[in-house]
């Protein structure tokens, strides 16, 4: 009976998982023919063309404050470009290490598997307002915790609007952008995966949070049907459908 009952909320979660994937957490990522210029500039080549996807859904009770939080993402034949931008207040950011705590900031996450599943694990790439992230693959939520290393991280081109440490805490009306170049040849280091295509379908989710802030907050981009919050839920990826 014990086994019977762990299939069966296995089954749940599989189902709510394909159901709201149905419902329409699929981006559309443009392949571009300019180079993005890592500089934190939303209204530029190519990005001035490019539709963004929107963090409407929350985790945990409904937060009084609710950043509107947008990304767009695009890719050529070498990588993948991700810029998020965040009407926010109450911002801070206190991490200065890469690999540092920084969800506990005003930060913004990027999860994905670089193909149609998890089964391979997935990568985490979260970065506060300040350009520190932490950077991970991970073979199963939490567990198999593989830190990109340092020598990579320093191949991906980094961008943000604000400084590197924002502390005390920004009360007032505040938006910020933070942007990136993710080589594809650092994430083969970690998980085998074909280069996009057109057609190629990756497994993604995004976040926005700030643990730590005064006003903290657990926001995403495909909704993930769980009482606490916990963005490590491959199982409720959206999909990313490469142009």
């Amino acid at each position: 009976m014990k086994y019977l009952s762990m299939l069966f909320a296995l089954l749940i979660v599989s189902l709510a998982a394909c159901e709201q994937t149905e419902k329409g957490s699929t981006y559309k990522v443009a392949r571009t023919e300019i180079r993005p210029q890592i500089d934190a500039i939303w209204d530029k080549k190519p990005w001035t063309g490019i539709e963004p996807l929107q963090l409407d859904h929350f985790m945990g009770e409904e937060p009084d404050h609710f950043p509107i939080t947008q990304a767009k993402i695009a890719f050529d034949s070498e990588a993948i470009y991700v810029i998020f931008k965040v009407l926010d207040r109450y911002v801070k950011a206190v991490a200065q290490k890469n690999q540092g705590p920084v969800w506990k900031d005003s930060c913004v996450e990027f999860f994905f598997s670089p193909e149609n599943s998890t089964e391979k694990g997935y990568f985490n790439l979260e970065m506060n307002c300040g350009g520190t992230m932490l950077f991970h693959h991970q073979m199963e939520p939490r567990t198999n915790q593989n830190p990109i290393s340092d020598e990579l991280i320093q191949q991906i081109d980094v961008a943000h609007t604000l400084p590197s440490i924002v502390d005390p805490e920004i009360e007032g009306d505040t938006t910020w952008i933070v942007e990136y170049r993710i080589p594809f040849a650092i994430l083969g280091d970690y998980h085998t995966f074909t280069i996009p295509q057109s057609g190629t379908l990756w497994r993604a989710n995004l976040y926005k949070c700030a643990d730590e802030t005064s006003h903290p907050h657990w926001l995403t981009w495909a909704p993930v049907d769980v009482p606490h919050p916990d963005f490590h839920r491959p199982e409720f990826f959206g999909v990313l459908e490469f142009e």
